[in-house]
């Protein structure tokens, strides 16, 4: 719906969209009259439009949205869990719901892919005239076609819904949980009282008493409190899920910053190579459950040795690092010295003084050196032919103070960043390696873990149990672990963008080894509590 509401998308550019091919362009303002005043133009046109955009909240479309879709989602993860927990037989139900898991893992594969394929797409496709569009998507400016993905999943949403209206309103419990109600010798440990139960069980045939649910609510949340194991559990699954959301929301815009890959690449290769390997894990997982008949505290241990030992795997992304990419007044200086820069004067030098750049601009261009410029004002460009993206810069002053030997009076420049060093392209296999392995490890201790969940509570407490933990882990881990990664992230930035009214606006570039040193550590540092909880839950058991 915002997409819609609000205008069309504008993006910072000091480029023309279209123009004659025969034409020449100055880029450096001060070059000749004509550039001057189409650089005077630029500088004001920013604050057109500032007034409306700060009068709008789209957000709370959003919101609204993810609030219906969360409604939506309550049928089939704590109530479907526990529906199969009650009508399985008990040697089958961790294979059934890793099944169910891993289908719920397989869903984002689709996404990811669903959303490289938008990606691609210029966010208003079939509003402009595309020729004019002088960015490409492996630039930060580019913002792809994210409604559309919402459009497809929302009537795939709608076809799915239709099987459920065909389920019968309940199944005959299996024979086996018929025969043996009471709890194995296990469970007896950490389940106290365990013959007893509520005051009243309702059944499926049962007109629901909404009177008599809530006077045992508040009893049966105190009692569920109550268990050592549970509250432990819950505090182990609200660490691993903050440290899983954070990973899944910010490891594509890593693979973008720090190797050089477009949007569309960075979800193709989540939506490929590592969400598999995490939806395997879990259903291979279910598989040695049922194979091993693994207890209580089997499922426990299991859970624990797999955290340890992908905390360790997770140790060598340390060793993964790719130098920063060549900007000029950013990463280094005009010169050629590399040195980082926060500062907005380290854009400016003496290649570029003659013209009236802007240092808010952000533009990029790769000259013949192989080093990025900002925009191709400041990289010195006199002349440009071409048009859009093909667009050619001529000239460029600052381009021949880094070149080597005998310099060419007309040295170039194009559109977008330089690619990647050679290292960093060597690296990344290794990289995605190293994530597929340390993924599917630790991905095969989450089955263990839930069947952990639901056996250490009493049933008829189930469906309680499974809502408490959704909403405990999305409220406390799904809320803030997206807000806390971005805000550490963004402390690695070199250069913001600007929106219409002047504000800071998204980042256009960041300190590579930085962002990986940061990601990494938080990473490690919510591991480390995790694994002293998981042994304190097998404590608690024993």
């Amino acid at each position: 719906m915002p997409h819609f509401i609000l205008g069309r998308y504008k993006f910072q550019s000091s480029v023309r969209g279209s123009m004659n091919s025969t034409t020449t362009f100055g880029p450096c303002p001060a070059s000749s009259a004509e550039s001057t005043q189409a650089g005077d133009k630029a500088s004001i046109l920013p604050s057109v439009g500032c007034e409306q955009e700060s009068s709008v909240s789209m957000w709370i479309y959003v919101f609204l949205g993810n609030v219906l879709r969360g409604i939506g989602e309550t049928p089939v993860h704590p109530l479907g869990i526990s529906y199969i927990d009650d009508y399985a037989r008990s040697e089958n139900a961790a294979l059934y719901i890793s099944c169910v898991q891993t289908i719920s893992i397989i869903g984002p594969v689709f996404g990811y892919l669903l959303g490289s394929l938008c990606a691609k797409i210029y966010v208003d496709i079939g509003y402009v005239n595309m020729e004019t569009i002088t960015i490409t998507p492996g630039d930060a400016r580019w913002v792809g076609a994210w409604w559309l993905g919402y459009l497809i999943a929302g009537a795939i949403t709608l076809m799915s819904a239709v099987p459920f209206w065909f389920l019968p309103k309940s199944l005959p419990i299996p024979v086996d949980k018929q025969l043996n109600a009471n709890f194995t010798p296990e469970q007896t440990r950490f389940i106290k009282d365990s013959p007893s139960a509520m005051e009243h069980k309702f059944r499926p045939e049962e007109p629901a008493n909404f009177h008599q649910m809530a006077k045992e609510f508040v009893p049966t949340l105190k009692s569920l409190l109550g268990s050592p194991v549970y509250i432990t559990y819950l505090c182990v699954t609200i660490i691993q899920f903050n440290s899983l959301i954070g990973m899944v929301t910010y490891k594509p815009k890593y693979i973008e910053q720090h190797y050089g890959k477009s949007a569309s690449k960075a979800n193709f290769l989540m939506g490929m190579v590592n969400i598999p390997a995490v939806a395997l894990g879990m259903f291979s997982g279910g598989v040695l459950m049922k194979k091993f008949k693994l207890g209580v505290m089997g499922a426990a241990k299991f859970a624990f040795g797999t955290s340890l030992l992908g905390y360790f795997l997770s140790l060598f992304f340390f060793a993964m690092g790719c130098d920063n990419a060549k900007v000029a007044g950013i990463t280094m200086s005009y010169t050629g010295v590399e040195g980082l820069s926060y500062q907005q004067p380290s854009l400016f030098s003496e290649c570029n003084s003659g013209c009236l750049c802007s240092g808010s601009d952000w533009d990029p261009v790769c000259g013949e050196n192989g080093i990025t410029y900002v925009s191709p004002c400041l990289a010195g460009c006199t002349s440009s032919t071409g048009a859009g993206k093909n667009t050619v810069f001529h000239q460029c002053r600052c381009v021949a103070v880094t070149g080597a030997g005998s310099q060419p009076s007309n040295l170039t420049a194009s559109l977008g960043h330089c690619p990647i060093r050679d290292s960093c392209d060597t690296m990344f296999p290794y990289f995605l390696f190293l994530s597929v392995i340390t993924s599917f490890i630790i991905s095969l201790g989450g089955t263990p873990g839930f069947m952990l969940l639901i056996r250490c509570i009493k049933p008829e407490f189930k469906s309680l149990a499974l809502g408490v933990h959704t909403l405990a882990t999305r409220t406390l881990a799904g809320i803030p672990a997206p807000i806390y990664f971005g805000a550490v992230i963004d402390t690695t930035c070199l250069k913001w963008g600007n929106t219409k009214c002047g504000r800071r606006g998204a980042c256009r570039i960041y300190n590579t080894t930085a962002y990986s040193h940061v990601n990494t550590r938080i990473l490690m540092s919510l591991s480390a509590p995790l694994g002293r909880f998981k042994n304190t839950l097998i404590l608690c058991i024993i």
